[in-house]
């Protein structure tokens, strides 16, 4: 499985390579290889995922590195989603990089599949990590979209039209996240209860979670006021992302808690 794994990750670098290739030389031929490079890998990607889940005999988000190789997934699908329905081929250059990125950090953690602990035996965990995924990822391609708005509002002449659509896009990705976040936070609660006997310990992982969650809250409030959109927002997301890379892998490395594990 390894080789399938580092196989997906290759075809990822290749696709981030054509991707830029093509937006530096403005060449559409490399842009459509690109994507389809990209699909590729996602589809390797796909069956890596599931590979490791019928080896395991579970949902495969476990450890570290099998929650890092299912974020890259969650943004993977996210960034065909909306490249596919919503038509933003704006959002490529930004995504494509951000997926291999969390690839990178899956790759260098280790990757034998071990039993579950415990305390990680129960119903709530695909509830608890799949949301997780979920959430994450979603905010991951919204802190792109803010990137390609921050990026494409510099033009002389930029387009109203399009940076209208990298906002909506972004507020509903954040909103989406955030739901799944508010989930994440509930079902840990329960479980925690459950397994520890305590809705809440304090663990570092239980506050960065909640500070994630409360500075999304802060954008959803901005945004609905309807006073708050443009650069400002824009900046806000790009920001937001690094504590979601903290939030995920920061605390683990730097901070030893309950979580650990995972």
């Amino acid at each position: 499985m390894k080789t399938l794994f580092f196989a997906a990750f290759a075809v990822y670098a290749v696709s981030v390579v054509l991707e830029f290739t093509g937006t530096a030389f403005k060449k559409e031929k490399l842009l459509r290889a690109a994507w389809i490079v990209f699909l590729a890998a996602f589809a390797l990607h796909t069956i890596f995922f599931i590979a490791r889940g019928v080896a395991a005999r579970r949902l495969p988000l476990s450890n570290q590195f099998e929650f890092a190789n299912g974020f890259a997934w969650g943004a993977a699908l996210l960034s065909i989603v909306v490249c596919g329905r919503g038509r933003a081929d704006w959002l490529k250059i930004a995504a494509l990089p951000a997926v291999l990125l969390i690839m990178t950090y899956a790759a260098l953690q280790p990757m034998e599949i071990r039993d579950l602990m415990p305390a990680l035996r129960s119903a709530w965990f695909g509830v608890h990590i799949g949301s997780a995924v979920l959430a994450y990822a979603a905010f991951v391609i919204a802190g792109c979209i803010g990137v390609r708005y921050l990026v494409f509002s510099k033009r002389e002449e930029p387009d109203n039209k399009a940076l209208d659509q990298m906002d909506y896009l972004s507020y509903r990705l954040v909103s989406f996240g955030f739901l799944f976040l508010t989930v994440v936070i509930l079902s840990g609660a329960i479980w925690a209860e459950q397994a520890w006997s305590s809705f809440w310990s304090w663990d570092p992982k239980e506050v960065w979670a909640l500070i994630t969650w409360i500075i999304y809250a802060v954008y959803l409030h901005l945004r609905l006021r309807g006073k708050h959109r443009g650069k400002k927002m824009a900046l806000f997301l790009v920001v937001a992302v690094f504590l979601v890379f903290f939030t995920f892998a920061g605390v683990n490395t730097l901070m030893h808690g309950m979580h650990t594990y995972g």
